[in-house]
């Protein structure tokens, strides 16, 4: 290992790379070893906190050898979706063929995530499992139809851990998600008391699914947040949350005059916090980064015309980040969240991008756990999970008694048109899932520690960048030599942060590499023989794990040991007619030929 004494400009030796390469091998073996990969080489460059040019210092509250197979989670994840993902296929496709290829592209992203923490979590300490929290994929988002929302994905209730520890945890989340009486906190009593750490994650495989399927070289990602408690969510949750996240310093001003800057806070306050919070900031100079386009006019336009009318610059698609790399405002609201910071621009004058409007709700919550390790302050407010209304105005309804005798005349008036019967109950329904899924409404803003059940949490973010990304320079994946990649993985920490280069060779033939990275059941439904291929053990669990990505809303857990996978809840928009069909011959062809093996399954209409 290189001396730790060392100047961290200096270069290291032949002898200490090589030394650190076999390390980082030996450390992620599983993954590579799952992947049928090579690690050609690794470099590391500490953007805040290395003490060293040594890259195996711990940065978080994870060991070092955790941490490491999760950067190579992240760093497979990006390299997969991009070799396999159908990346650009949906270019110039009309809106239901780009859709398959967003689920397409989804699928490969989530099981590639999804067969690395399984993997690393043999490396867990024997108490200690992964838990997903919250997951991108369950709603449409701005322009999408409803059918379109349901993308494969890791949500709720996903347990990584030792066969003994997930087998108590899936107990209970199972208990969770069907007994109303079986609340957050006995839930967490009950960990605690079985002596299980659980270790949260907030997961978004592929972000930007949309730039991806069209082929766009900047934005698509991978994201991966993983927490040292669970966060306080009891079932699968995906809504719209209103977001401001600006330095912590314009928070530190504005308490000096006793003025509170949140999401709530009129944006003419705002301002003033941020140019007395630094002095020599042009209106003009100040860089308002929100979501763009016709679809998000019902709700942020007044936002918008607030920015205009203080003199700020609202960014408009294809505007240049201070990495020279155009930015995109039509998805895409985690990613800026590693620019909002100044800097000078080439005559001299500071800069400064802030961010306002509002994410979904992974990526608002993934945004705010990162903005404390990068000496930023988020402000959160859950909003509807519609564009229809005006943000003012979202907030409020999201607050109301949805159980109200007169819900629908309070409705009425706050949006100041007719409710019927059906919008009175669609907004009813939100309200409830918000509700359900333990999601604070009471609280008129939120910050990210309402999320957590110690309200103080320790965090690792993990990003893989498939493409290039403009806010923080990193470059996506790209090819060395034939059938060596090189993929950049960013980590950020309480105490550090860094960017990880893999150099990674593929052991396979393209075809057979291929075969690695795609899911069982899509192998299957896209014609490879499942009857004449040796079946193990472990397809049951695969399979099991894959069904839980590929269509999670058409699943119920009456036990957690059944599945019963109702064919007539899964939309042909996210498995066509024709798959579905394949897919109902493939599991109960499992299920007759080992019924021990698959006793779990249940098949319905």
């Amino acid at each position: 290992m290189a001396d730790s004494t060392r100047n961290p400009h200096q270069a290291l030796t032949e002898q200490e790379q090589r030394d650190i390469v076999a390390q980082w091998a030996f450390d992620v073996r599983p993954l590579l070893l799952r992947f049928h990969l090579y690690l050609e080489n690794v470099q590391t460059t500490w953007i805040r906190g290395g003490r060293t040019s040594e890259t195996l210092l711990e940065m978080s509250f994870l060991n070092g050898r955790i941490e490491r197979l999760m950067a190579l989670t992240a760093a497979v994840t990006a390299l997969g979706t991009k070799l396999y993902g159908r990346f650009g296929d949906g270019k110039n496709l009309d809106k239901v063929r780009i859709n398959a290829v967003k689920k397409d592209s989804d699928a490969i992203s989530a099981y590639a995530m999804s067969e690395s923490l399984w993997h690393l979590s043999r490396s867990l300490p024997e108490n200690h499992a992964i838990m997903v929290c919250l997951g991108e994929g369950l709603m449409p988002k701005g322009g999408e139809t409803p059918e379109m929302g349901s993308n494969p994905q890791l949500g709720f209730g996903r347990v990584y851990a030792r066969p003994e520890v997930a087998q108590i945890l899936d107990k209970l989340i199972v208990r969770l998600l069907n007994d109303a009486d079986f609340t957050w906190e006995q839930f967490y009593a009950e960990v605690k008391r079985r002596g299980i750490t659980i270790w949260g994650t907030a997961i978004d495989t592929l972000e930007n699914t949309t730039r991806f399927a069209r082929g766009e070289n900047v934005g698509p990602m991978t994201i991966l947040h993983i927490f040292d408690q669970p966060m306080s969510i009891t079932r699968p949750y995906e809504g719209y949350m209103g977001t401001l996240i600006v330095p912590q310093a314009v928070i530190d001003t504005a308490e000096k005059d006793s003025i509170l800057i949140n999401y709530r806070t009129d944006r003419r306050l705002v301002m003033e916090a941020i140019r007395r919070t630094y002095p020599g900031l042009k209106p003009e100079k100040l860089h308002v980064w929100t979501l763009g386009g016709t679809s998000r006019e019902p709700r942020l336009a007044s936002l918008w015309k607030q920015w205009e009318d203080l003199g700020a610059h609202v960014i408009e698609d294809g505007w240049i980040t201070s990495e020279g790399i155009p930015s995109f405002n039509d998805s895409g609201t985690y990613a800026p969240t590693y620019h909002v910071k100044t800097w000078r621009d080439a005559s001299g004058d500071l800069n400064l991008m802030v961010i306002d409007g509002y994410a979904a709700s992974a990526e608002a919550s993934q945004a705010a756990t990162v903005a404390r390790s990068l000496g930023l302050a988020a402000s959160l407010c859950v909003l509807t999970s519609k564009c229809a209304f005006d943000w003012q105005i979202e907030r409020e309804i999201m607050r109301l008694n949805a159980d109200a005798d007169d819900f629908a005349s309070q409705l009425q008036a706050l949006t100041g048109c007719a409710v019927d019967d059906e919008m009175a109950a669609s907004y009813r329904r939100m309200i409830h899932e918000c509700v359900q899924a333990n999601i604070p409404l009471k609280r008129s803003v939120m910050e990210a520690g309402d999320l957590f059940p110690e309200k103080e949490w320790r965090s690792l973010a993990v990003c893989g960048y498939m493409c290039a990304d403009p806010y923080t320079g990193a470059s996506g994946v790209r090819q060395l030599e034939e059938n060596v990649y090189e993929v950049t993985v960013r980590l950020v920490s309480e105490e550090a942060d860094k960017l990880v280069t893999f150099a990674l060779r593929l052991n396979e033939t393209p075809g057979q590499e291929r075969l690695v990275f795609n899911p069982l059941l899509n192998r299957f439904m896209a014609g490879e023989d499942y009857r004449s291929r040796p079946v193990r053990i472990s397809d049951s669990g695969r399979i099991r794990n894959e069904l839980q990505t590929l269509c999670a809303e058409a699943l119920e857990f009456p036990s957690s040991q059944e599945i019963v996978v109702h064919f007539n809840k899964i939309s042909p928009a996210l498995i066509s007619a024709e798959n579905q069909g394949k897919l109902r011959e493939i599991l109960s062809w499992y299920k007759q030929r080992h019924p021990y093996w698959f006793k779990w399954l249940s098949v319905q209409d």
